[in-house]
């Protein structure tokens, strides 16, 4: 079924897919997160989200805690670099339910003292447990050298001295500034009409003032290619090699996803894993991304192996690498590739909360939400050439950089 898209007086769009499930999907996505984020603000953004839940105007944290559960719903938010989401999983007849809390919560939060350094503490434990887990972590030390000395670059959830440092009125402060219709997406995937959806939005978000509020998001500067080798006494090396990538609005981030997809996607036969895994047993993970932001991308492959098998494997991609940027693919893998990644969509979208989720994202980013068939013609508009200067943009050995903990 296609998308309807509604603008309401004071800017704030929604955006709704209708299925034949009783059960609603819902979020609001708010056009910021932690690259909006000055130095002195570090982990804010995502700290607020967590504050959204301890009170509101109308509701206390017991109450907001409490609100949806009881009719069977599920209530949850997540912080990423450029937008923060709240959402919820309702029964129809409760969507009126989950669309006043979110709308108190994003636009009435109180931010009680009593729960701010409480708060504070659950968040450097979550800090902690990150660090315990070398095989994340090593995801945000790699994108943090990336873009050295940028706030795309630093960690969501903020560091201890940044965390220690915040005081109240600047969770006011950066809510003010983008806390507001303008600002957000209402995204709804479930069985319920065009018109309820325009009457429930018009009654929970209608009366809020409308306010346009430029982001000052700085580009990245030049890229200086890394290596590093950190010892974090592990039993495993964790290993990151990437590069700068594309944007959102880059003519090659189609393109882009089908490269990164065919050499570490989620499917057991991409091309790192046959070759890492089930050709030379080395490895257990290895795993391409890809991360478009509005005006730069981040590009890395991850694998985790014994510390006397890092450089064979760093051999085996090299080869692999060095082919993909002299040959361009078969006409046959290419094909087949192409319908991997499309199957693989039409599953993803199969799924109603990743639906509501991407279709937000792709409302905040263009305005827009394209049809299966379009992003299908994309998806097979790509040729082989395309992917062979991609990956002499991405993988020529003068712009890799590496990441190791041993």
């Amino acid at each position: 079924m296609e998308t309807c898209q509604l603008t309401l007086p004071n800017g704030l769009r929604i955006v709704h897919r209708q299925n034949r499930s009783n059960v609603v999907y819902c979020g609001l996505t708010i056009n910021a997160g932690s690259r909006d984020e000055t130095l002195a603000e570090h982990g804010i953004a995502h700290f607020i989200e967590h504050m959204l839940f301890k009170g509101t105007k109308k509701y206390s944290a017991h109450l907001i805690n409490n609100r949806l559960e009881n009719v069977g719903g599920e209530l949850n938010a997540f912080t990423a670099k450029e937008e923060t989401v709240v959402h919820a999983t309702i029964l129809k007849n409760d969507l009126g339910k989950a669309l006043e809390l979110m709308a108190d919560m994003a636009f009435n939060p109180t931010f009680p003292p009593k729960e701010f350094e409480k708060e504070k503490l659950v968040i450097l434990d979550e800090i902690n447990a990150y660090k315990d887990n070398p095989a994340e972590q090593i995801f945000d030390d790699f994108e943090e050298r990336l873009f050295a000395q940028t706030s795309v670059g630093r960690s969501i959830l903020g560091s201890e001295q940044s965390l220690t440092s915040l005081v109240p009125p600047q969770l006011f402060q950066f809510a003010t500034q983008y806390y507001h219709p303008q600002n957000m997406i209402l995204s709804i995937v479930g069985k319920i009409s065009a018109k309820r959806i325009e009457q429930l939005s018009c009654k929970y978000f209608g009366g809020f003032v409308a306010r346009d509020q430029a982001h000052n998001r700085t580009t990245p500067g030049l890229y200086t290619p890394f290596h590093i080798l950190q010892s974090r006494n592990t039993y495993q090396a964790h290993c990151m090699l990437g590069n700068r990538a594309y944007s959102l609005y880059h003519p090659k981030r189609v393109a882009m996803s089908l490269f990164a997809n065919y050499l570490g996607g989620p499917a057991s036969n991409s091309l790192l894993n046959t070759l890492l895994r089930e050709k030379h047993g080395l490895v257990y993970t290895v795993e391409a991304n890809y991360s478009p932001y509005a005006d730069c991308g981040a590009f890395s492959i991850y694998f985790g192996t014994d510390k006397e098998k890092v450089q064979k494997c760093r051999d085996i991609i090299s080869a692999a690498f060095n082919k993909l940027r002299e040959i361009p693919l078969e006409e046959r893998v290419l094909q087949r590739i192409k319908k991997q990644l499309i199957g693989q969509l039409a599953i993803a979208t199969d799924n109603a909360e990743s639906q509501m989720i991407s279709q937000a994202k792709s409302m905040l980013a263009f305005n827009k939400v394209e049809t299966s068939e379009q992003i299908k013609e994309k998806i097979n508009a790509v040729t082989a050439i395309e992917l062979q200067e991609i990956a002499e943009e991405t993988l020529h050995p003068d712009r890799l950089s590496t990441l190791i903990y041993t």
